[in-house]
């Protein structure tokens, strides 16, 4: 099996090099051209597309004015359709003949649009397919009916993007069109998948899911287990931190622990509990429900640490409870890759209270480190958190339903009785975590059947 990764070239990256010739495409009445260059990494060929209207947007690749975006994604969904043809991977192309394109997202969504529309409607690619996951259906490129006219199709295409929810009315809706035209559609857990079939986890597209059941389905995502291993981990190799096992879990994650404190100016304290949240401040992930509870968690004899970059509100919030809590919050307003890999090995537990999580990776993550997830029993954090039950000595972590402050501040109480008073039991759930396998290895199985199914769907 051969894999071409396609993405836009938004920076000058060392690896790729110029391959194949350059080609021309309309975007909005616009004659554009493309540069193809290749990398070969790791097993995978790289092609990154390139054009001037993917310059100087790297740091804000999803913001910007709408219709930018918009033009962006229809360059890239043309040119990515006629890669294979075109950019000559290890001295061939790989051609059409055995072909499985896998779309992301509504920014992707219109490719297997235009493989059907300018290629399949015409004879050409007849046996290629396309797959399109949905990540996040929240996101759809909406946009008014007039924006028909960028997309360079013809006119009976409309009727795929025209889309009527309650509060926009009319307007047109690119996921809807990919949800259309795919040949396979996919999200990444189970639980998201039944939550998109519903009018509240549907984002006002749940009928056409519906409609797609036949050829949907949901698949966990699996994770990066040699950039996630605590064994291996190049973030705890200095400032006193340390890799650690199944064997040595113990002593690793006590070490850990003790320099995240000392690295955050938190007492460095082995007998209290560390509560860590990594993730994205807005409405989804919940951190206004952690702003809620403080009060309460503050009053535990805990030691919290958040860290998160989003909406200034938000940004405001952890600083405020770090202020309010100094002796035992800490609230770290940016992203660091070094401090979430080190919070999430230092911690015991994770609080995830995300009203809803496609599929979550942050609790793989502190499962594969012996951390203990608490979570919002939606989407993928349903499928991945087996909840804990004390009698058969079952289960990873703690789920609450509906996310609710007390619901959350109920969950955490048990998982902070158990982490006291319960040492055996705690460290059951800690081992059980890192005896999973988390890596895409089962994941990549079940995409290989869809991709399979789909090449013989006729």
């Amino acid at each position: 099996m051969a894999i071409q990764a396609i993405v836009p070239m938004y920076g000058n990256y060392e690896e790729p090099h110029q391959i194949g010739e350059p080609k021309r495409y309309q975007v909005a009445g616009q004659d554009m051209e493309v540069k193809y260059h290749h990398a070969y990494i790791d097993g995978v060929d790289f092609v990154f597309i390139d054009n001037p209207i993917f310059h100087n947007v790297e740091s804000e690749i999803y913001g910007g004015d709408r219709t930018d975006i918009l033009k962006r994604m229809i360059l890239l969904c043309k040119a990515a359709v006629e890669a294979p043809w075109c950019v000559p991977c290890g001295g061939f192309c790989y051609g059409d003949g055995n072909l499985v394109f896998i779309a992301n997202d509504w920014h992707t969504a219109l490719l297997p649009v235009y493989l059907k529309a300018y290629y399949r409607d015409n004879g050409f690619m007849i046996y290629a397919r396309s797959v399109l996951v949905i990540h996040n259906i929240a996101h759809q490129g909406r946009g008014p009916l007039d924006d028909f006219s960028y997309l360079d199709l013809p006119s009976n295409y409309m009727d795929l993007f025209k889309h009527h929810d309650p509060f926009g009315g009319d307007h047109l809706n690119i996921f809807a069109a990919g949800i259309k035209a795919a040949d396979r559609l996919l999200t990444v857990s189970h639980g998201y998948a039944w939550e998109l079939k519903t009018t509240e986890g549907g984002w006002g597209l749940h009928g056409i899911i519906n409609e797609s059941d036949w050829k949907f389905q949901g698949i966990v995502n699996g994770i990066d287990t040699t950039d996630w291993n605590p064994r291996c981990d190049v973030h705890l190799k200095s400032d006193g931190y340390s890799n650690y096992s199944l064997e040595t879990v113990e002593t690793g994650k006590a070490q850990c622990k003790a320099a995240l404190q000392k690295e955050l100016g938190l007492p460095v304290r082995g007998d209290v509990p560390v509560i860590a949240f990594i993730g994205r401040l807005d409405n989804q992930k919940g951190i206004d429900l952690i702003a809620e509870a403080m009060t309460w968690i503050a009053g535990q004899d805990v030691q919290v640490i958040l860290l998160g970059t989003g909406r200034q509100d938000l940004e405001d919030t952890l600083r405020r409870l770090e202020s309010q809590h100094y002796d035992r919050v800490r609230g770290w307003v940016g992203f660091s890759v070094r401090l979430a890999h080190r919070m999430t090995a230092g911690a015991d537990i994770l609080l995830m209270p995300s009203r809803f999580e496609p599929c979550g990776l942050n609790q793989l993550y502190a499962m594969m480190y012996g951390t203990v997830p608490v979570v919002h029993a939606v989407g993928g954090l349903r499928d991945t958190v087996q909840h804990y039950n004390p009698y058969e000595e079952a289960g990873v972590g703690w789920t609450f339903e509906n996310a609710e402050a007390n619901r959350m501040i109920d969950a955490l109480g048990h998982c902070l009785n158990t982490y006291r008073n319960y040492k055996s039991s705690w460290e059951g759930l800690r081992r059980r975590g890192m005896m999973q396998d988390l890596s895409w290895d089962t994941a990549a199985k079940r995409y290989e059947e869809v991709l399979v199914a789909a090449k013989y769907q006729w």
